[in-house]
């Protein structure tokens, strides 16, 4: 089973390799860049071609089609059939297609908004479902259809929001995915949650990211572009469900870009109201560290250990400590958030 994990990450890495080559080639010679000048972006001073997301894309769905074309029937042998995979695939390909829609011609929030809404029914729509959640207290809660379809949707809104806005520095949120879906390659490979198709798909999806993460990190060369940052959020939020509800983890693992989340939400709200919550600005957490002069590297570094250090911390803890973990993190990150702003009133936070 090892061999066949590490055999399909190395073909999707490949592939992804090769793939981002095309895609920055066919960016500079179409022109869809980011250019430093627009969108408030100011870190880069050259043209960096955009749309990486699609090289993903077709990486994780050729090497999957390439799976099934040799017979290897893995991937569906346990409870995650043909049809899950093909809503996957679909919602996947309506993110990327929206993305460079509006990487080439900068579509108002609210159509851009559409890709994440109907990416996560069409999963919905396709069987992706939670039917039951571990009780940290003791016992599992089971939902029910309409429970397990608003807790699929609105988990999946919030994985990629909140990771698209991590999106702001050379490998962040690339990393930050890379992590995630790790530990569900290893939580998988466990004993205890002995998932063959699960390893074969996340070693996929593993490959397809730091095949990618090559060009993705600082100086980079080529960005994710709004497709690709929504896209692997998309990903693991429905690899999650799909590897037997390792929500848990996935929570873990990304708990530091779902806090800043909520932080910069909430003051955005408490500062100008509804509307000024979906207004861009440089307030969230990778931003404020970058201006106060650490450099790209150490920023994203920050990240990679706090969602190493979490993500580690789900292979060997049951559900409660999970949460106990989870509860001082966001306590500790609370009085962080308050240390950061409170000397700083004087100035715009």
């Amino acid at each position: 089973m090892f061999d066949s994990r590490f055999i399909w990450f190395i073909i999707s890495f490949f592939l992804c390799f090769l793939l981002t080559k095309l895609v920055i080639y066919l960016g500079k010679k179409w022109g869809l860049v980011d250019r430093p000048d627009e969108h408030k972006k100011n870190i880069h001073k050259n043209v960096i071609p955009l749309g990486g997301g699609l090289s993903i894309f077709l990486s994780i769905l050729g090497s999957f089609l390439f799976l099934l074309f040799l017979g290897n029937t893995i991937l569906i042998s346990g409870s995650i059939t043909i049809v899950h995979y093909s809503g996957f695939f679909l919602g996947g390909l309506i993110l990327i297609l929206i993305g460079l829609l509006d990487d080439w011609f900068d579509l108002p929030p609210y159509v851009t908004i559409l890709g994440p809404i109907l990416a996560a029914f069409i999963v919905i729509l396709f069987g992706v479902n939670i039917e039951k959640l571990t009780n940290p207290f003791g016992g599992v809660i089971y939902l029910g259809f309409w429970q397990s379809n608003i807790l699929v949707f609105l988990w999946l809104l919030v994985v990629m929001y909140s990771m698209k806005l991590i999106d702001g520095l050379d490998g962040l949120e690339t990393g930050v995915a890379s992590i995630a879906t790790f530990m569900i390659l290893a939580l998988s490979s466990t004993v205890s949650y002995f998932q063959p198709d699960v390893q074969i798909f996340s070693s996929v999806v593993l490959g397809a990211f730091l095949g990618f993460f090559v060009f993705n990190f600082y100086p980079a060369k080529i960005f994710l572009g709004e497709g690709g940052s929504t896209f692997i959020a998309y990903t693991i939020g429905v690899l999650a469900i799909i590897s037997g509800g390792k929500v848990a983890t996935a929570l873990l693992v990304l708990c530091l870009p779902f806090f800043d989340l909520i932080w910069v939400m909430g003051r955005r709200f408490f500062k100008g109201g509804f509307y000024s919550m979906f207004e861009g600005d440089r307030q969230h957490l990778h931003h404020r560290l970058f201006d106060l002069g650490w450099t790209q590297k150490q920023v994203v570094f920050f990240y990679y250990i706090i969602a190493a250090s979490l993500g580690a911390s789900a292979l060997f803890l049951q559900s409660f400590q999970k949460l106990l973990v989870l509860s001082l993190f966001i306590l500790f990150m609370v009085c962080f958030a308050f240390w950061f702003v409170m000397p700083r009133k004087n100035k715009k936070v």
